[in-house]
């Protein structure tokens, strides 16, 4: 009866090598399939050309007690701003509206109606629960083709290109990010690369 030699230390530096080597590959991959698939898809707010989609689809993001988050706040003054510059037909407000996720599709349209868009021109999507979630939506159960979809750069090339891969021609809007702290900027840049990007090409093509 032959006896299993443990594992020596070369062995397990190689295992941890190639594991981070692969760990690697997955990230940078996916940060340059967000970057091909975004190219030339992707503007500021004030910059959105003549011609764009008059369908907006704003992403949830974070807000408590009926109160929008930083994140959102910015990117429904985006959708404000453009709907006052008569850029707008319908804004989609897409999120997780479940009270203990901070009811941001309430919100969303809260904020919007109390600052002069039409509730009629509101499309509530109450279970776009990632971002992934509101592309397929957007296609499937509201029949949207093409649209202008607003959030903040860590996030508009993914955002982009999981909407053209539902069959959605997207524009990507950045949404500034007054009064972000750089810690928060911070996490969500390094969750969006080790993350969401690898995530979001496996959404992509499924």
């Amino acid at each position: 009866m032959t006896t299993r030699r443990p594992l020596t230390r070369r062995p397990l530096r190689l295992l941890v090598v190639l594991a981070l080597s692969a760990l690697g590959l997955v990230v940078s991959g996916s940060s340059v399939w967000a970057g091909l698939v975004s190219r030339g898809k992707v503007v500021a707010a004030d910059a959105v050309p003549a011609g764009a989609p008059r369908t907006l689809i704003v992403l949830g993001a974070k807000s408590e007690g009926g109160q929008a988050g930083v994140y959102l706040r910015n990117r429904l003054d985006v959708a404000v701003d453009l709907y006052r510059a008569g850029r707008l037909d319908r804004i989609v407000d897409s999120g997780n509206d479940a009270d203990d996720a901070g009811n941001e599709v309430q919100t969303m349209r809260a904020y919007l109606t109390q600052r002069g868009i039409p509730g009629d021109i509101i499309v509530d999507d109450p279970i776009g629960l990632n971002t992934a979630a509101t592309c397929r939506r957007a296609r499937n159960e509201f029949g949207i083709t093409a649209a202008l979809i607003v959030t903040q750069d860590f996030h508009v090339g993914r955002a982009v290109g999981l909407c053209e891969a539902r069959g959605i021609e997207t524009l990507g809007v950045v949404a500034p990010c007054d009064g972000c702290s750089t810690l928060s900027l911070l996490r969500n840049h390094l969750r969006e690369g080790l993350l969401s990007r690898p995530r979001a090409v496996l959404n992509a093509f499924l």
